[in-house]
């Protein structure tokens, strides 16, 4: 089991009282599997940004994409876990410009570690903006 894996045991365990990873904000992405048809969560470091959080799709630098991005693009309605606040969301992929404009506010969110993952990977790391619906 891998430090995420325990790090989301011990939100979902405490409903969202135990709510930071070394200093880092983390909500819950709860998705549906695209095969499965079953809710999946995943723990990610965001960024807030207005009324939007941000979440990368890095999967640590590995040339394939998280089950998670595969999910919303399938079914972008997604619920959100920040603390206790539960919400119902819509996921999108940034697009060219936002994506400019974000990448270095999320790097630096989340001390440089997307840099040291893009490099380690081929595909272009997309970042996952999260609305309101």
């Amino acid at each position: 089991m891998n430090l995420l894996s325990v790090y989301q045991w011990l939100y979902e365990m405490t409903d969202g009282r135990f709510t930071w990873l070394a200093g880092l904000p983390v909500l819950l992405l709860r998705t549906v599997g695209r095969k499965s048809g079953l809710e999946r969560t995943a723990a990610l470091v965001y960024l807030k940004d207005g009324m939007d959080f941000v979440v990368v799709a890095s999967n640590g630098g590995s040339d394939r994409p998280p089950a998670w991005l595969v999910n919303i693009k399938k079914n972008p309605a997604v619920g959100v876990q920040v603390g206790r606040e539960r919400l119902r969301m819509q996921a999108r992929v940034a697009d060219p410009k936002e994506r400019e404009r974000l990448w270095p506010l999320v790097n630096q969110n989340n001390a440089d570690r997307y840099d040291a993952y893009q490099v380690k990977t081929k595909r272009e790391i997309p970042l996952v903006i999260l609305s309101p619906l």
